[in-house]
């Protein structure tokens, strides 16, 4: 499966995936004011910040799943609905892994929704450790806003 870097031409089309999916997963896990907060125009600009640091899998006009690393931290990731099972996350995390990796990152992390059970066996399973909860200050147009999150982590192998 190819995951390739996210192109500016395509921003429209990833915001709406990001939108959507976070709306599908998200919606029933977050207080009623993130949700509130969390419209499509919210995405593209927060996608435009970070687009640098996104890669996607599928073609520009309908990405299957993006992925966004921040740092130390595997930022986002997140894939349509229609392609679960397909690989595109097992893939889409592999590669953050290896860029962050590549950046010199020895102890990675990321933050899930807390109860967002589907993500934190998938995590597990990529062999992510759950390593407590703690509260995130996410971003928002109103300024940042705390929610709480389960904290994961990985060691990474170091590149040559």
């Amino acid at each position: 499966m190819q995951v390739r870097p996210a192109d500016m031409a395509e921003i429209d089309h990833l915001a709406r995936l990001w939108h959507d999916v976070w709306h599908e997963s998200h919606a029933t896990l977050a207080p009623p004011e993130l949700v509130r907060l969390r419209t499509l125009s919210s995405f593209r600009d927060r996608l435009a910040v970070m687009l640098p640091d996104v890669c996607v899998v599928g073609p520009a006009g309908a990405p299957l799943g993006l992925c966004a690393i921040r740092g130390d931290e595997l930022y986002q990731l997140f894939v349509s609905s229609q392609a679960h099972g397909l690989g595109v996350a097992a893939a889409l995390i592999a590669d953050a892994e290896a860029r962050l990796a590549a950046r010199g990152v020895e102890l990675a992390w990321l933050a899930c929704a807390v109860d967002n059970h589907r993500a934190a066996r998938f995590y597990e399973k990529s062999g992510w450790r759950m390593a407590g909860q703690f509260v995130m200050l996410s971003e928002t147009s109103n300024g940042p806003f705390p929610v709480d999150q389960w904290r994961f982590e990985k060691r990474l192998a170091q590149s040559p």
